[in-house]
């Protein structure tokens, strides 16, 4: 089974968002990491790219696939997580550590249309 952290919000593209004032911090979860395998590349937006609740905003590419990254929210991106650059295995360590943008929320509203914990880890079951 995969980890799941209580207090984050989830997509069912298998991203999540954790909450800090008016930013939240976008990465896969653990169950998408699982299901990539060996994560060996991350295509991130640049600080200050618009992000938008359910559009793409890069990639990642492990050995076995690429899958398209989507935006849980909306916002602009203030900071990527540079050491992915170097370092995207960093992903496959620990999913939930090694968010791969932060965002400045534009609607906190949209968090209402995400998951919690409990209805996420039901949703990776079915």
């Amino acid at each position: 089974m995969a980890k799941v952290i209580e207090g984050l919000y989830y997509s069912e593209s298998h991203e999540y968002v954790r909450v800090e004032g008016d930013f939240g911090y976008i990465g896969i979860t653990d169950y998408a990491q699982h299901a990539l395998g060996n994560v060996v590349y991350v295509d991130m937006p640049e600080v200050d790219d618009e992000v938008t609740a359910g559009e793409e905003f890069g990639a990642v590419e492990s050995v076995k696939a690429a899958s398209d990254l989507f935006s849980p929210v909306s916002g602009t991106v203030v900071e990527i997580n540079e050491a992915l650059e170097d370092q995207p295995e960093l992903i496959n360590q620990d999913a939930f550590e090694n968010w791969i943008i932060k965002v400045e929320l534009s609607d906190k509203v949209e968090l209402d249309e995400l998951m919690d914990a409990k209805a996420y880890a039901d949703f990776c079951e079915k």
